[in-house]
């Protein structure tokens, strides 16, 4: 992470020009308010980018149709502008130099996966515009100790005692006896991986292996041969999409299968089971929302994501809330001001979000619960919390 952040700001200084040059300019002008968010639309993040971006037009589109943003008693109408962060952690600082020295936006919704989020929040703090965040874990963004960002997330303790849970409430016979766990090597992975350690533990757990795994690695049949000759019989993997999908393709290669594969952060995408097709069935997957949640709002937006792309999403209501809580924020500051959209959110709370009412405490943190969805036929089927969905074990790949 240190050798990032140095690269990060190292490039602060060279990044409003590339922006000139390479981006057009979106001057906020007066009546609306500008909201910037930097967002993996190319590299290996790319399918959860869509999502993303999807889920911000679509909460921009929704206060509109209300008449915006209520600021000094009249409604400002709000425009996203976007910037592509390429998925890489390194270029988060550009698109956020771009959104705010050159589109000149007035908030920030935040991009995906922690260590890109706590490289944008970073800059957003240089500059005081605030920056609002999901999906990235409270254990890297809080020691921090940010003032103009604020964060709802699941927490990687709770996070990763979700599949033990789902082993808990199995048949004796169904439940793992040589679980792995493979994690990429990044701070989220290592992070992650200390929960799920954790949670082994305290379940009475041992994985059989507990291998870090390289970041765009295409030959993983070293992994393989070594799973198959622990007699492996379930995979906790933290990776990308397009590294996950790597690594069951080539599982599929070499006749190698597990009953229980969960992935985290690489499987719940469409991305995922668009390129997979059938052999993502099985498949268990992370997410931060469901459609089934109870809460205002949950079941249109999953609707409406359904309709336009004839496949349902475990993330889009969590951007969605995302801009959902800033768009609040703002109207309660009565302002765009860093500093009092800050007192706005924090230690504070936020009502009939479609992830359900946020609290944010005194650091700006507030906490919502994982789910676990399997993927079958091309849905996901929630298992956890509170699923109505039974788990199915994946036979040999001969036997699908």
């Amino acid at each position: 992470m240190r050798n990032a952040l140095k690269g990060i700001l190292a490039g602060l200084a060279l990044s409003s020009a590339l922006a000139l040059a390479n981006a057009g300019v979106a001057n906020a002008g007066e009546g609306e308010i500008v909201v910037g968010a930097p967002i993996s639309l190319t590299g290996p993040l790319a399918g959860d980018g869509k999502e993303q971006e999807w889920a911000y037009q679509q909460a921009v589109a929704d206060i509109n149709k209300t008449g915006g943003i209520e600021i000094g008693g009249k409604k400002l109408p709000v425009r996203l502008v976007v910037a592509d962060d390429e998925s890489s952690e390194a270029k988060v600082a550009s698109a956020l130099e771009n959104l705010i020295k050159v589109q000149k936006v007035d908030v920030l919704l935040s991009t995906h996966s922690g260590p890109m989020n706590i490289a944008g929040a970073i800059v957003a703090e240089k500059y005081k515009k605030f920056y609002m965040i999901t999906t990235a874990f409270p254990f890297e963004w809080q020691p921090l100790k940010l003032k103009y960002s604020a964060l709802f997330f699941f927490h990687p303790g709770p996070g990763s005692e979700v599949p033990f849970e789902i082993w808990q409430k199995l048949p004796p016979e169904q439940r793992p006896k040589h679980p792995a766990l493979v994690t990429e090597d990044s701070p989220d992975g290592k992070g992650f991986g200390a929960g799920f350690e954790a949670a082994a533990k305290k379940y009475g757990y041992e994985f059989a292996v507990n291998d870090p795994w390289a970041i765009g690695a295409t030959d993983d049949s070293a992994l393989i041969t070594k799973l198959q000759a622990a007699n492996v019989d379930a995979m906790l993997v933290f990776g990308s999409p397009a590294d996950t999908i790597t690594l069951i393709r080539q599982m599929k290669e070499l006749g190698f299968s597990v009953p229980y594969f969960h992935g985290w952060k690489g499987t719940w995408t469409g991305e995922f089971h668009d390129t997979l097709g059938a052999d993502s069935d099985y498949v268990l997957t992370d997410g931060f929302w469901s459609e089934s949640f109870p809460y205002k709002g949950a079941k249109e937006l999953g609707e409406r994501y359904d309709k336009e792309f004839k496949k349902d999403s475990v993330t889009v209501g969590a951007f969605y809330a995302n801009a959902q809580v800033l768009f609040q924020a703002v109207q309660r500051a009565g302002s765009t001001d860093a500093d009092k959209i800050h007192d706005a959110i924090f230690n504070q709370e936020y009502k009939d979000t479609v992830v359900g009412d946020l609290k944010f405490d005194e650091t700006g943190f507030a906490l919502i619960p994982s789910v676990a969805t399997q993927w079958w036929h091309g849905r996901h089927q929630l298992i956890y919390p509170n699923g109505d969905w039974t788990y199915k074990p994946a036979p040999a790949w001969d036997k699908r």
